[in-house]
């Protein structure tokens, strides 16, 4: 908990600021001379304000998020000022993107580029140039697929996740958002350290923030201990500029062999051991052949970054398979120009010709993309969105519903899972694409976290989740114009919340 006041800690000084300014501006300088003065600080303020949202708004960035901070630094010049610096300012990851620069540039040329996209290209040329753009930008390849295989909630990739630990010959890598002590983490941990007794190499990162209240120094402490290595994310000092910037992606890798990515933290509410918000609606899949050597890169280059102790990363051959259609994992990141899950979804948006369908916990979405929802289902393709019945945030929930009006005007269906939460994080297209991974549809996700996300292209894995996303959809309620309310006090608040949108 004491990590967690530090964060609120960390706006006390500016807010301080902004209290005694108008502290004094209002009971203490009264007379007609200090009135000038004060007239003349309120016009530099005013003027350093204004030159602040200039700058602000010649970057290329979301409109939405963009108008949110200028009318937070417009009201309290001061204490908006530092808050957007602080928290807003995708610059102020600049430590970060040292370190991770640096780790990268040590790992520069690993991965190898086949002749994947130029297949692809050969059957359709504009998904081959949205994925070729993503391996420029990105910087991660599209392989040839080898078994992917597609699991419908967590408890499932549990299962499978331990089965594959306990074969574990050379090293196991692991990163989360969250770890939280329990049935999940306690029996994958306690396989993990019987590995490590063995000789296999066993490592560990954790988001710092993300695991605030759940994995505590004495947790860390007590499993280094029995043999494993623990690298956290971006500690959560609030004296530190990147706070806002945290590892959001979901990672497990054996031997370099096989891979597991998707929306699942390690928390027994995961895998429906525990139920605070109804059946817990999560997925995942597991990867094997040369896309595997994505993921370790991954997992090498941020445990270089932050860790004392490097490891090397050197991409494992695959034994020979029949390819099951393509595969790119790549991962997102904050501190690149362009934000390359947003526009993937944009871009299979603007490709679907038959339907495009998404699971998704959360709908916050910048113009760009909301805008790409819309013409989509206007231009007659059928848009589907299954959130949540049940939430685990209740106002980030009601902001989320905000969006509902809009988006069924022009033709999207939107369903909410009737027994419990959607956490799962997926779309799918045409029969054709898909995308899994730990993306949400909202702000922090999409601009501000690192996040990691597999695009698979005339894979079987595609028909396995149009399948469960049908089921699950027999177990939804779907949202109409009707059920919305739209009387002028929800529409007032509606406007307030999409305007406050990029801060939750």
């Amino acid at each position: 908990m004491k990590k967690l006041v530090g964060r609120i800690i960390a706006v006390i000084p500016a807010l301080g600021i902004q209290i005694a300014w108008y502290v004094l501006l209002f009971r203490f300088f009264d007379s007609v001379l200090q009135q000038h003065l004060m007239d003349l600080i309120n016009v530099i303020f005013s003027i350093l304000a204004v030159l602040f949202v200039i700058a602000l708004i010649s970057k290329r960035d979301e409109s939405s998020y963009k108008l949110l901070w200028a009318i937070v630094i417009v009201s309290m010049p001061i204490l908006g000022a530092i808050l957007y610096l602080l928290l807003g300012n995708k610059n102020t990851g600049k430590n970060l993107k040292k370190q991770l620069k640096a780790s990268a540039d040590v790992l520069s040329g690993s991965l190898k580029q086949d002749d994947s996209i130029e297949l692809i290209k050969d059957k359709d040329l504009r998904t081959g140039q949205v994925m070729g753009h993503i391996a420029d930008n990105a910087g991660f390849p599209v392989y040839k697929n080898g078994s992917a295989q597609y699991f419908p909630f967590g408890e499932k990739v549990f299962e499978s996740m331990c089965e594959d630990l306990r074969s574990a010959k050379e090293y196991i890598y692991v990163e989360y958002f969250i770890i939280h002590g329990g049935k999940f983490w306690d029996t994958i941990a306690d396989i993990m350290v019987k590995k490590a007794a063995e000789g296999v190499d066993v490592r560990v990162i954790y988001d710092d923030f993300g695991s605030v209240t759940t994995f505590s120094a004495k947790d860390l402490i007590e499993w280094t201990k029995k043999g494993l290595k623990f690298s956290p994310f971006n500690p959560f000092l609030f004296i530190r500029s990147q706070l806002n910037n945290r590892d959001h992606r979901k990672i497990l890798v054996i031997d370099g062999k096989v891979a597991y990515s998707g929306g699942i933290n390690v928390g027994d509410e995961y895998i429906n051991e525990t139920h605070p918000f109804g059946i817990w609606k999560d997925i995942g899949f597991r990867i094997t052949g040369d896309a595997v050597n994505s993921y370790t890169y991954m997992f090498v280059e941020f445990w270089n970054a932050f860790s004392k102790e490097k490891i090397s990363f050197k991409p494992v051959a695959a034994q020979a398979y029949e390819a099951d259609g393509f595969i790119q994992p790549y991962y997102d990141s904050p501190i690149r120009s362009e934000h390359t899950s947003n526009v993937f979804f944009t871009e299979v948006l603007s490709m679907a010709t038959d339907y495009v369908w998404f699971y998704t916990p959360y709908l916050m979405l910048g113009d760009a993309l909301f805008d790409a929802f819309i013409r989509a289902a206007q231009r007659g393709v059928d848009v589907r969105i299954i959130m949540p019945g049940i939430p685990d945030k209740k106002l980030v929930f009601k902001l989320s519903r905000s969006y509902y009006r809009d988006l069924i005007n022009a033709g999207v269906k939107i369903y909410e899972y009737d027994p419990g939460f959607v956490h799962a994080k997926a779309c799918i297209a045409d029969d054709k694409i898909a995308g899994i991974g730990t993306v949400n549809l909202d702000y922090r996700s999409l601009f501000l976290h690192f996040e990691c996300e597999c695009i698979f292209y005339e894979a079987g894995i595609i028909k396995a989740l149009k399948e469960d996303y049908l089921k699950t959809q027999s177990e939804c309620t779907q949202r109409t114009i009707e059920s919305i309310k739209n009387d002028p006090l929800t529409r007032l608040g509606n406007g307030i919340l999409r305007v406050f949108a990029p801060l939750m």
